[in-house]
């Protein structure tokens, strides 16, 4: 559903993005006053203008829905935050947690002393001259 929707918005944003384009500017309605050739358009007498903002209004309101309609798909999506080690089978991500609790070959330390007591010991003395 969300991606036919997508779909929709991305054609309707280019749809929208077209049909600005194609309009003329408001300076370009002086030259029409003046008998450009206006009344042999494909559209009337009155020119694309009114043709054109129509379109443009109605894909420009189905653009806006679009909106709308994607971002209440993203609020109210079913299942939350997911990851890709989510769907990994369950041997996989137990042998992942085991090897990373201790690596075999790193010898621990004694466990009758710490590596401050010994190193404190081995330290020649400051002579105080």
């Amino acid at each position: 559903m969300q991606a036919l929707a997508l779909v929709v918005h991305v054609a309707l944003a280019i749809g929208v993005i077209g049909l600005v384009l194609i309009q003329h500017g408001k300076g370009a309605d002086a030259g029409a006053a003046f008998g450009s050739g206006a009344s042999s358009t494909v559209f009337g007498a009155r020119g694309s203008a009114s043709f054109l903002t129509r379109v443009t209004t109605g894909l420009a309101a189905a653009f806006f829905g679009t909106s709308l309609f994607l971002f209440y798909l993203a609020a109210h999506r079913d299942g939350g935050i997911s990851s890709v080690t989510d769907s990994l089978p369950a041997a996989i991500t137990e042998e992942v947690e085991t090897s990373t609790e201790q690596d075999p070959e790193i010898p621990s330390a004694p466990s009758g002393e710490s590596s401050s007591q010994t190193g404190d010991s081995e330290l020649p003395e400051a002579n105080n001259n």
